[in-house]
């Protein structure tokens, strides 16, 4: 992927976040996270991640239906292995977990 092709789908991310990822940003904003600094839409080598935090070194993913197919799962795994072989743990959240306990997900 070229890098203004990237920036592109950067910036687009953050400008369509979904209902659970504006929901779980504006908890980790007003850091109900121990404080920790996260970053929404951060990119990490070939991906762009969700929400990442360099000081514990971990990336939260939030999937919607579609990571629910046989095809996606394997693409998880995948982009997981990938950002794992670079020193980060990986969470994954579904929208329903975000929306419906998010006290759960902070802890």
């Amino acid at each position: 992927m070229l890098r203004q092709e990237f920036l592109r789908m950067h910036k687009k991310l953050r400008e369509n976040a979904t209902e659970a990822e504006e929901f779980l940003w504006l908890a980790l904003r007003e850091n109900q996270l121990d404080g920790y600094k996260f970053r929404r839409q951060h990119p990490l080598s070939i991906y762009i991640a969700d929400f990442y935090c360099h000081k514990l070194k971990l990336v939260i993913e939030i999937d919607g239906g579609y990571h629910k197919t046989k095809e996606q799962i394997i693409l998880d795994k995948e982009r997981t292995d990938t950002i794992e072989l670079q020193g980060l743990k990986v969470i994954r959240f579904t929208n329903e977990e975000v929306l419906l306990n998010l006290s759960n997900v902070l802890n």
